[in-house]
């Protein structure tokens, strides 16, 4: 909030600024659960919401957002400085934002529309800036729609994640510290189908194809080629 001379091309001065931007309110949900918690200052308290958004991500292995690492992350790394809290637990970020634009040239790169074109569905429609006004007002009814907003754009990630899933390079291994070693790195399933192999420039390796996901690994083992006494293949 601050003080302006006009209404465009404003350079806004630190002596200029009323009140610094703060998180007011957070939607998160465990992969895979249906609960989606939300949590706001109207709601909980600030003390007690950003606790909770460092709970939670203390908690994970992996964090899937959409633009995160530009914004959330450092809004909620800002809030827990502030609040006096150490980091939480080392995680992975999968930003599905870099992801759009790593591997796709959709017309818009925006949540709302990849949604769209991926048939998933849609954002909670609002009136833009003024809903945050009203909020900040504690006006009730425009909580209640900045909560259902929060948590359909928590569904629509997790949704957008699974259909974009086998197309993240570097995807976390879910098998990791599990006893199915030998499932798909990325969504753990054991539906798998050997096609063809992958090669480098020592080895050659079997390569699988996901079922369930569509992804493409390669064993961690090198393959025998029996026409050459122990040289690895795959």
């Amino acid at each position: 909030m601050a003080y302006v001379w006009g209404l465009w091309d404003q350079n806004i001065g630190l002596n200029q600024i009323i009140e610094t931007g703060t998180v007011i309110s957070f939607a998160a949900k465990w992969y895979g659960k249906k609960k989606v918690h939300f949590y706001s200052d109207y709601h909980d308290g600030h003390d007690n919401m950003i606790k909770a958004a460092w709970n939670m991500i203390n908690d994970a292995d992996a964090v899937v957002h959409f633009n995160g690492k530009a914004f959330d992350i450092k809004h909620l790394n800002r809030e827990f400085v502030l609040g006096g809290l150490h980091p939480p637990s080392p995680h992975k970020d999968i930003d599905l934002l870099s992801i759009v634009k790593q591997r796709f040239k959709f017309a818009s790169n925006k949540l709302q529309h990849v949604s769209q074109e991926l048939g998933i569905g849609n954002k909670v429609q609002h009136d833009g800036f003024d809903l945050w006004v009203r909020c900040m007002a504690n006006d009730d009814k425009a909580w209640n729609l900045m909560r259902r907003y929060n948590r359909q754009d928590v569904v629509l990630t997790e949704e957008v994640y699974e259909r974009l899933r086998p197309w993240i390079r570097n995807h976390p291994n879910v098998n990791i510290g599990t006893s199915r070693p030998d499932a798909c790195p990325t969504c753990g399933s054991d539906h798998l189908q050997a096609r063809g192999t992958a090669s480098t420039n020592i080895a050659i390796y079997q390569r699988w194809q996901c079922q369930a996901c569509g992804g493409w690994f390669r064993s961690k083992d090198r393959l025998l080629d029996e026409t050459s006494h122990m040289r690895n293949v795959s």
